[in-house]
């Protein structure tokens, strides 16, 4: 099992738009992306550094395993 990075809210947003989401709004320090199929929805926060419960669940929400999120990084 890869061990989840370290990385800051921008660096995962980039990430996940590679992985086919898009950037719908964005209200203060909190980014709305969404993705059309499969359907998904994700709330990212623009922080320095994401805690590791925080990646963990927005990984969740994506339908994304640690190995597929690292190798799009």
């Amino acid at each position: 099992m890869t061990k989840l990075p370290s990385i800051s809210g921008k660096k995962c947003v980039t990430t996940l738009e590679k992985a086919g989401f898009e950037t719908k709004r964005q209200r203060g320090s909190h980014v709305v992306l969404r993705r059309a199929n499969p359907f998904a929805q994700v709330v990212v926060p623009l922080h320095d550094e994401l805690d590791r419960g925080t990646l963990r669940a927005i990984l969740r929400q994506c339908g994304l395993d640690v190995e597929e999120f690292v190798k799009l990084l």
